[in-house]
This record gives structure tokens, sequence and C-alpha cells, in this order.
């Protein structure tokens, strides 16, 4: 009785030296497709590759009329072999010609064939092409037969994925691998980014397909299963994973994936098919992926992901490859492409290399989108499969403004967008000669312009931009970045160097704003139904005093001999600032008795952005030295509106009445108690509502760096009584169904106001 299973390891063995062998692509092509019908006991064997253009062409017979080969073609989903790149499974017929898909192509002479033996020819999911066999009698194609198909495909993939068919592809026309691809997502920061990918995970290329002994290969996946399965029960047992919530859902899921009998019998048979545990770890992957990735079901989508996740673990732990690229390697115009990551991670690359951020999940808020803001770069959130898509080094636009991904664009679309990207940078160049222009309106008001930071890398902006100061320095993301809590004299240090880089332009320190949406990974609290809304920035501080005491002390030991500025965040009732202000007076106290210098001057303030402290204005403003507006959360609170919430976060408009409104009554509180009111949000970083915010009254506003230089040249061709007499008018009149956006529009236009 035959050995069924040798055929199949006999044809894996002379592949593997095909591939070895210095040959023309063509050439290899033509002795793989010769080898597997011999193999086979085949008539027919043919590869079609997928083009950009959605055409599966034939690239090789054996079997069919040769004078075929880069001419037959189908598009994808005609026929049999387009079903197949269409559906990414395998098509096994006994009569091809009675299947409703045949479809009789006459340059190949096919019609005297019947049995049908068709698997796609994957890669991370995708379909790059169809490997079939057909042979003239009816008959079943055996499962051993189906796996050495599928595996063959497997080398077929990696000569299409290296490039290597490029050479026999006709002039004019691309492979489905490298076609112009773009997807929308969500805009998470403004700007445009031109460069080529780097992976924040590259990809694995298992080079060593094919396996010489299947008893070793089959005792390295026990072993790296079993590291695998040990360092996820690790994950699940330490102290800082909590009992319940979304972390320890995805960890359940990964332990579930990696006890799965199933799953490990796949990759089993796939060894003793002839592949390498890493190979087998890869085909499976791609063929889970290729049934998963059309699921509309978003809970069985995110575990595809877990999936791919678990599998990239594995193929680690086979490889041994974690290193990210090197920095000889690392492109000069990169833009990172990600599933998902952290904010300390972007920080580790070379920040001035960096043009944009592109990311599959994430939210507009989260921790990596915050950094990535405070480097000025680029974000597009929510693009919806490009890790598959991408590979390192391709050509890659990120359109932060219209939030869209363009993945190797092509030739005009880049011709457009570079001078896209030479027209901002000349804007740029006028705005940096405004520098150290006097931000005054052209009726005589003096604007004071400042700028929002968090990091050390933000500082040379400050005087780049011509910022008078920094309004808001977000202190929470020393704390995001760092794997342990900051100690006292590490945070002093900090605080010093902020200082110092400076240059005596002031610097408002907010207090520690964690909690909600900003989870630190060393100090985790309870999972919370509306965290927005929740234990969160100072009702956290005030409940962990040594936590705050510690950030006030290193402040005030900072800032000795200087002026120190202190902004407390999610202030919800004018108590919790007298609570903060006994702790600080009892750090001042120590300060004197330890006989260390204490601030020049010290300042305190609170940021309102909870709706309630509307209704305690006057006691808010009598409480504090100044306020700072938090738009970007009093909007969220007000309007009841999700700002990562695409659905509805373009409803309602901060340009709108009633907001407009609840800004001009807080201004004009501060205004009446003589107490300086400054707005830190988005709103101050665009020249409209920048313009709008001036129009109410606001003489004051700090924002991004990038956006100094358009809202200054905006303010100098202002006139501030001009446009408060029509936006004053247009806020009072209850009747008017004009938006006041459209109004703003029309009188920059008719006035000669640069937006």
């Amino acid at each position: 009785m035959r050995d069924l299973s040798a055929g199949p390891r006999v044809l894996l063995k002379r592949l593997r030296e095909l591939m070895a062998e210095p040959l023309e692509p063509q050439e290899r092509l033509d002795q793989i497709v010769r080898q597997i019908a011999q193999n086979m006991v085949a008539e027919v064997c043919s590869v079609y590759v997928l083009r950009s253009d959605g055409v599966l062409e034939l690239y090789a017979t054996e079997g069919l009329n040769p004078g075929a080969v880069h001419l037959a073609q189908l598009q994808m989903g005609q026929g049999l072999v387009g079903t197949i790149a269409a559906s990414a499974r395998p098509l096994n017929l006994s009569d091809a010609q009675a299947h409703p898909a045949f479809t009789y192509l006459p340059e190949t002479g096919e019609e005297i064939y019947h049995s049908f033996l068709g698997v796609p020819i994957l890669r991370t999911g995708r379909s790059l092409g169809v490997l079939v066999v057909q042979n003239k009698a009816s008959r079943t194609y055996r499962d051993d037969e189906v796996e050495a198909m599928e595996t063959t495909a497997m080398v077929l993939a990696e000569m299409v994925a290296t490039g290597e068919l490029k050479k026999i592809t006709r002039p004019g026309l691309e492979l489905d691998l490298s076609r112009p691809v773009t997807i929308e997502g969500s805009s998470f920061n403004d700007g445009i980014g031109l460069g080529y990918v780097v992976l924040h995970e590259p990809r694995i290329v298992v080079t060593n397909l094919l396996n010489e002994d299947t008893d070793h290969e089959l005792g390295r996946l026990a072993e790296a299963l079993g590291s695998l399965r040990i360092s996820i029960d690790d994950m699940l047992s330490r102290r800082d994973v909590s009992m319940e919530g979304e972390h320890r859902a995805v960890l359940e899921a990964y332990r579930m994936f990696a006890h799965d009998r199933g799953w490990v019998r796949k990759l089993e048979e796939a060894i003793r098919n002839g592949l390498t545990a890493e190979a087998a770890v890869e085909r499976v992957q791609s063929e889970t992926k290729a049934r998963m990735i059309r699921l509309t079901d978003p809970y069985l989508r995110e575990r595809m992901h877990d999936f791919d996740d678990l599998a990239n673990r594995l193929l680690r732990q086979l490889t041994g490859y974690g290193a990210k690229m090197s920095a000889t390697d690392f492109p000069t115009d990169a833009i990172v492409v990600a599933r998902a990551m952290g904010a300390a991670e972007l920080l580790d690359y070379p920040r001035e290399n960096i043009r944009g951020l592109v990311l599959e999940d994430g939210a507009v808020t989260s921790h990596v989108v915050i950094v990535a803001r405070a480097m000025g770069i680029s974000v597009v959130g929510q693009a919806a499969g490009v890790v598959a898509l991408a590979e390192n080094g391709d050509a890659i636009i990120v359109d932060g403004d219209d939030a869209k991904v363009h993945l190797r664009p092509m030739a005009d679309l880049q011709r457009a967008y570079e001078e896209k990207v030479r027209l901002r940078a000349r804007r740029q160049e006028q705005f940096k000669a405004l520098r150290n222009v006097e931000p005054v309106t052209k009726d005589g008001k003096r604007i004071k312009l400042q700028m929002n930071a968090g990091l050390l890398v933000d500082l040379p902006q400050l005087s780049e931009s011509g910022a008078e100061g920094i309004g808001l320095f977000r202190t929470e993301l020393q704390f995001m970045i760092a794997s342990t809590m900051p100690k006292m004299e590490e945070q002093e240090l900090f605080y010093r160097n902020v200082m110092k880089q400076a240059a005596g332009k002031p610097v408002t320190f907010r207090t520690l704003d964690i909690g909600g949406d900003k989870v630190v990974p060393y100090f985790r609290a309870a999972e919370e139904e509306n965290p927005a809304l929740g234990w969160r920035a100072i009702r956290l501080s005030l409940d962990r005093p040594g936590l705050l005491r510690t950030q006030l002390r290193a402040m005030l030991r900072a800032s000795a001999g200087q002026e120190l500025r202190i902004m407390l965040p999610m202030v919800t009732e004018v108590s919790e600032l007298r609570a903060v202000r006994e702790l600080l007076q009892k750090e001042i106290q120590r300060q004197s008795k330890v006989g260390e210098q204490l601030p020049r001057k010290l300042q305190f303030g609170a940021m309102l952005e909870v709706p309630a402290l509307l209704w305690q204005l006057d006691e808010l403003m009598d409480e504090v030295d100044f306020v700072s507006v938090g738009s970007n959360d009093l909007f969220q609170f007000s309007m009841a509106v999700d700002r990562g919430n695409a659905r509805v976060s373009d409803r309602f408009d901060v340009l709108g009445r009633p907001f407009l409104r609840i800004l001009r009554d807080i201004v004009r509180a501060g205004d009446r108690n003589e107490t300086s009111v400054t707005l830190c949000g988005e709103m101050a970083s665009k020249p409209l509502s920048a313009m709008a915010l001036l129009g109410i009254g606001y003489r004051s506003v700090s924002m991004s760096p990038t956006a100094v230089g358009p809202v200054k040249a905006m303010l100098l061709a202002l006139d501030i009584d001009k446009l408060s007499a029509m936006l004053h008018a247009a806020l009072d009149d209850n009747r008017s169904q004009t938006p006041v956006r459209e109004m703003l529009v029309a009188f920059a236009a008719e006035n000669g106001v640069p937006l």
C-alpha cells in the first residue's frame, strides 16, 4: 500500500531545492508547476497571480496551452479561480464544468479536464493568487493532496511578497501586493505626513519553510507553546492585572486560544506535511485570518485580533525575533504604523525622523495620541486593516486633515501631496517670520498667545513658535510614559528642567490628571462604567493626598526663587480648591521649617471644565488667582458628547450659540472679578474658533505650538470691536437661524482676515 504522506514530502524536498537554485523567476515558476503536476499525477498545474487591477493572470502552467501564459485572465470573483481568490478558500471538485462558477477560457484549452483542485495563495490573510491542478478523469483529491497544495502555495506567496515576480510582470502592470490603497479613518491630529512605513511590530518573515526533521519541529512547537502558555499564566497572575475588565478579558482570550486543541492539531498536521514549526504557525494564522477577516460581527473580528497577536507571540518564541528596526535602517521620513501602541514606545523612536502615526485602534484621547500631538505629527486612527496591507518601506501619506491614509500612492497623488506640503511649509515660514511680532490686533488689543505642552521634547517649540509661555503643562504625561511611579526627586528634576528650558517665560503646571481614560500601568483603579465621569484628576488626588503632596513638594522645590503657577484639573466644587490649598500650605510650611527656598511668587488656579462651576463662577473667581477654561472637556460635558465617538463628535458645533454663550459668561465673570481667564483647548488652535474667542472677550489663549503662527496671522488682521459687535448681536438673537460659523467665515472673508 502506498504511503500517502510520502508524495507531499518528496514534493516539498524538490521545492526546497528549486528555491535554492539560481533560476530566473519564470523558469522557477515553470519548474514548480511541472514538479507539482508530476508529484500529484495531475495533467495540469497552473499558477494565477492577482494584479493590482483585480485581475488574476495566468503566470505559469503545465498542461494548458503555454501560449496562454500572461494572456489568460479572470476578474476577482469570476470563474472557479476568481471564486477561490475572493473567498480565500480551496475548491475540490470532481466535475469542475458542472460548478455554477465555471468559466471557459478558450485560449487555455482546458475544456477536456473534469477534476479540479484550487487553493488560494495567501499571505497575512490576503489572497495573492491561486494554485490549481486538474485531471481529465473525474476524481476528488485526497486531504493530503490538498494539504500539499496549500503548503506549496506558501512558497509561491513568498515569491510574490519578495518581489521576485515583478521581473516577469508586463510593463505598466503591478501585482496586488503593491497596489495603491486608500483607507479612511478618524483624524486624531491635523497635518500631512509623507514618508515610508515603519511597522511598529515588524512582520516576521519566515524564510525557513520546509523541514528536514519532523520530530524535531514537533518538539520545537511543543516547547514554544509551553513557554507561551506559561508567559500568559504569569501575566494573568500578576497583581497589576485586575480581576475584571478589558485587559484581563484579552489575556483570558489568549489563554483560551493557546490551549485550543484544534489549533494545535492544525499546527502539528502542517509540520507532519513538511513545514517547519514557524512556517506551520504562519500558514494556519494566514488561513484563519482569511476566514475571519470577512466576518462582520465586531466581537468576532476583535477575537481575530487576539488570535493574530497570539500567533505573532508564538512566531517570536520560535524565531527568537524581538528586535525593532535598527537606527541605521530607520528611514529619515518615517510613518509609524501600528495596531495599537503605548506612549513610551512612540518616544523610543528617533523623534526627528517621524512624520506621522497610523493606528488601527485607539481613540483621540489615548496616551499615544496625546504624545503624538505634543510631537506635532499628523495622526490617523481607526484605519482598519492597515497593518495587514502595509509592508516595511512602503511609500505612505498620512492626511490628518481629511482622515485618510494613502498606501503606495500613485505618482500623481504623491506629487499633489508634495505640493500641498511645500505650500504648508511656505506658510509655516511666513508664520515663523511673525515669531517676534507683538500679538496686537488691528484695533490695538493686546492678546496673550501661549502654548500647551507636557514633555521636555515640546519645549524647544516655545521659542520657535513665539509663544509667550506655557498656558497648560500636562504633568501626567511624565507619569504615563514611565514604567513605575516617578519619585519625588525625579519629579523635581523634571519640573526644574521644564522651567530652565522655558528661560523665564511663565509655565502653568496642571496637577496630575490621571484616571478615566488616562490609566497609568502601575496605578490601577477599579473598572468604572463611565470613567470620564468617575474617579480621576483632582478627585483621585484628594483621595490619595500623599500622591498630590509629593507632586506639590516637587513643584515648590523646583521653582525656588521663581514664579510657580499651579492649576487643578476637573474641579467640580469650590470646596475642592480649599482642600488642596490646605495641603499646599502644609507643604509651604514644611519647606520653610527645613530652611529650603520658596518660590518668589505663587499663583493658584483652576481648570473650568465641569459645568457645575458655571453656577459658582463668582465664588470660583474669588478663590483663585486665575482660571483656565478646558474647552475640550467643557464642551463634551455640556453637550453630552463623547469626543471619541465618531457618530456624535461632529453632531454639535463648538461655534454654536449655546457653547459660545457659556464661554462668554465665563470671561464676563472673570472681568467683573478682575481674575484672568485663559482658554486652553482645541478651540484656541484653529484660527476661526480662536477669532470667535477673541470676539466674545478672551484676551489670553493657549494652543498647540504649531497653531501659534496661524492664530497670530489671523489676529494681526482682526478688528475685534467690529467683530464683537456682530458676534454679540448674533448670540443675543434668539430668532436667527443662521449658524454662527457661517457668519464668522463671512466676516473673515469681507474683512481680509486670513483663516
